[in-house]
């Protein structure tokens, strides 16, 4: 296929409240009438083994993509309404992309107890060591 759409652009759409048995053909069959097709993606539930009710599809022009979400939003496809409209871009909270223990203040926090019991455990088996060593000599 093309390239990963665009999903800043306006040509890009979020289709979503999709049937179970809508696959990638049918929806370039929907809206091919508005304009050319530059990729389709139908995220899958692997789990279930079916896609996720929703799809990123991505026209060449953006007004062709604007002229589907006219004429196919509350549309019915398999008897289903559709939800269309211009995709928009992961909305993530700044920093909550973050991984917990990337920070300094969590690390040392856990990880410093952590390495605090290796060295108690560490000198544990030293002692264990002198012992054994002991007994060897006797």
């Amino acid at each position: 296929m093309s390239k990963a759409p665009t999903l800043q652009s306006s040509r890009a759409l979020y289709i979503g409240g999709l049937d179970p048995a809508v696959t990638e053909t049918t929806l370039r069959a929907s809206f091919l009438p508005f304009g050319p097709i530059q990729h389709i993606d139908i995220p899958m539930d692997y789990a279930k083994g079916t896609h996720k009710g929703f799809a990123f599809l991505e026209f060449v022009d953006s007004d062709d993509a604007n002229e589907a979400i006219y004429n196919m939003d509350g549309a019915e496809l398999f008897g289903k309404s559709l939800t269309v409209n211009v995709a928009q871009a992961d909305k993530m909270k700044l920093g909550s992309s973050k991984a917990l223990w990337s920070t300094d203040e969590w690390y040392r926090e856990h990880a410093g107890g952590k390495e605090e019991g290796e060295k108690l455990e560490q000198g544990k088996g030293e002692e264990r060591d002198e012992a054994t060593d002991g007994m060897k000599n006797q």
